[in-house]
């Protein structure tokens, strides 16, 4: 969106009232999509940061409880649908630990998305940023020396994940499998088993 459009959108009454319904409607419905549609807006229009934190607080309360509810049934998540959107929001949220230097939280939502997932390459970018954090290296830092930013990701469905790196991902968690079964060990406990 160019300057102009946005400012249009920030000072239209008509939209502005369609998206906070849209806010209001999707948190009571629990309607994931319509959730991030409307999150995505409302941060690209930078409107009132309560108002997105609420529908970002609800995005994760919908995310976790449906989760649980799919890992209850012993399921793992296809990304597709709704489940691509859960997963997003869980990794988000890793990710937000990330950049606050928590790194056992992240650590911890990490594995276990790496653990209740369908997908091979979300999987192994998974299990690179849980070794990257279990050497406590700042996000910046991983992001700016190991992400490789060149490489535009053709499947969508990878959009919301870093999964292009500098290095061959393979060779990395081979040279870093110690690494990888120590972490693999030490949060196996959240995984129920």
């Amino acid at each position: 969106m160019e300057s102009e459009d946005l400012f249009q959108a920030r000072t239209n009454p008509d939209f502005l009232n369609y998206l906070e319904e849209s806010r209001v409607n999707s948190i009571k419905a629990e309607d994931i999509g319509l959730m991030y549609e409307t999150l995505d807006s409302m941060l690209i229009l930078d409107l009132e940061e309560s108002k997105i934190n609420e529908l970002y607080s609800a995005i994760l309360k919908t995310s976790f409880e449906n989760v649980e509810k799919i890992v209850n049934k012993d399921v793992k998540l296809k990304l597709e649908g709704d489940n691509l959107l859960y997963v997003r929001a869980l990794y988000e949220h890793g990710i937000e630990k990330w950049s606050y230097e928590n790194f056992d939280g992240a650590k911890e939502l990490i594995f276990v998305i790496a653990n209740i997932i369908e997908d091979e390459k979300l999987e192994k970018a998974l299990n690179v940023l849980l070794v990257t954090l279990s050497k406590k290296t700042q996000l910046d830092d991983f992001y700016d020396s190991q992400v490789n930013l060149e490489i535009a990701t053709e499947d969508e469905t990878y959009g919301y994940f870093i999964v292009d790196f500098k290095f061959n991902t393979d060779e990395f968690l081979k040279e870093n499998e110690e690494i990888l079964k120590a972490e693999y060990s030490n949060l196996k406990h959240l995984l129920g088993n």
